[in-house]
């Protein structure tokens, strides 16, 4: 169905200004002050006084656990929770079972996507000791990049960050972007057994950020920068989680020409060290969650440009594999459907406007990762656009969570912005707390040299 926006404020490219956008089949038609038209059949029109319209939401760092982890969550289901939360495309990591680590594999997750997917999306490939010359036939027009996030660079051991020889020789042999998680595996060892040491297998959660602390994330991120540096391949750096490892980055060039670029993520700006106490293993990532001095550091860093776009990490787990000690508890928790209303409420803080959190959630991700057609409100691109009303309270209960694990580290917040309608493809899929749409998203495509 095509649709007619009637004043709404538009915010894009760093203005907001009042427009009517005209909708046809799957892309922006017009956008305009005011659109004089009967609609036909076959036509809707939305009165969106009030209400913001801003691209959706690019998350470039997820976790939807299918094939193979399906328990946790699927493609379906944590899609749906996504375009709840204004994420109208989505990029999968490869720790799914099997790891993604053949192109064949790689091309069944986008197959199972096309039947189940509500977003947008693109995966991954995986890259480990053993995989190197599949890795380095990824078509970069079709495939958003290659990384290790959630692998083992070596069976059960270790990630890229912590193998410099073999990264200098991906770095001087791959034309893609290359994403990585970047924490020092011996200082991580080491952490462990001294508090092992002190506590047995009951390590407080408190001390995860100790554990797993600044030195360990700021050397690997040092090492890994000096070997890129030297190759000028294009490399990006997923969760950030410290302001050291942020000070590291460059703020002087612009988006488009950085060949090396870094991510924070939503829970990294909306938590600290204090709340394990309280959250305990519910806010259990890697990288921890840190100090209250990195927390507000990373929001600043974002807004110096030296940190470039936000992301989820969405990693769901049933609540039954969040419990138990520090050991049996596992890392990750679910945010897609919630990362915006987090932000929104940073806006409402004061902390940053909806014209910069527009630029880091839709804008900035396209520039890094060259994504066609997406990420802006411009005529002839595609329809992914959300409403927001940002004067609408509401509660994150049990009973409005659409994660397939149904518990999030949220609940029982209350949130003052609220996402009205989420189109996808110019379909409407949401609408004021429904899915109301079954039209599957499209495949991301990507420029040729990056």
């Amino acid at each position: 169905m095509n649709t007619l926006i009637r004043n709404a404020s538009v915010v894009n490219e760093g203005k907001i200004f009042v427009a009517d956008v005209l909708i046809l089949n799957d892309r922006i038609e017009k956008i305009v002050s005011e659109i004089d038209m009967k609609l036909k059949a076959g036509y809707q029109e939305i009165n969106a006084e009030g209400l913001y319209l801003i691209p959706g939401v690019i998350d470039d760092q997820v976790h939807f656990r299918e094939p193979g982890l399906t328990h946790k969550g699927d493609i379906s289901s944590e899609s749906k929770a996504a375009v709840a939360g204004g994420i109208t495309s989505f990029m999968d990591m490869p720790n799914t079972i099997p790891n993604t680590l053949t192109l064949e594999l790689l091309e069944e997750k986008y197959s199972i996507a096309s039947q189940k997917s509500l977003a947008n999306y693109s995966f991954f490939m995986g890259i480990n000791k053993n995989n190197i010359e599949e890795a380095l036939k990824t078509d970069t027009e079709n495939v958003c990049g290659i990384t290790d996030d959630g692998l083992y660079f070596n069976n059960d051991e270790g990630i890229l960050a912590n193998y410099p020889d073999f990264l200098e020789k991906l770095f001087s042999r791959t034309n893609t972007l290359v994403a990585l998680h970047c924490e020092d595996d011996n200082i991580i060892k080491r952490n462990t057994e001294i508090y092992w040491k002190k506590y047995g297998d009951n390590i407080p959660f408190n001390c995860h950020p100790l554990i797993r602390n600044e030195e360990a994330c700021l050397r690997a991120t040092e090492r890994v920068l000096c070997i890129a540096g030297k190759h000028n391949n294009r490399l990006h750096l997923l969760h950030i989680s410290t302001l050291a490892e942020a000070n590291l980055f460059n703020n002087k060039i612009s988006i488009r020409d950085k060949r090396i670029t870094a991510e924070a993520c939503v829970h990294h700006l909306w938590f600290s060290d204090k709340d394990y106490e309280k959250m305990g293993s519910k806010i259990k990532w890697n990288p921890s969650i840190k100090t209250e001095a990195d927390k507000n550091g990373l929001l600043q860093s974002l807004l110096d440009n030296k940190l470039d776009i936000i992301a989820t990490d969405h990693a769901p787990h049933t609540i039954e594999e969040k419990a138990g000690n520090y050991f049996q508890s596992l890392s990750g928790c679910p945010l897609v459907q919630h990362a915006l209303p987090v932000m929104l409420e940073l806006y409402h803080q004061g902390k940053i406007s909806i014209e910069k959190l527009v630029e880091k959630t839709s804008h900035h991700v396209v520039e890094i990762y060259r994504i066609k057609e997406r990420g802006y409100i411009r005529e002839g691109y595609y329809a992914d656009l959300v409403l927001l009303d940002i004067n609408n309270q509401w509660e994150v209960t049990t009973q409005n969570l659409l994660y397939k694990c149904k518990w999030s580290p949220l609940s029982g917040q209350i949130f003052k912005s609220r996402i009205t309608h989420t189109f996808v493809n110019g379909n409407l899929v949401y609408e004021n707390g429904n899915i109301t749409g079954d039209i599957k998203g499209k495949r991301l495509k990507f420029e040729k040299i990056r």
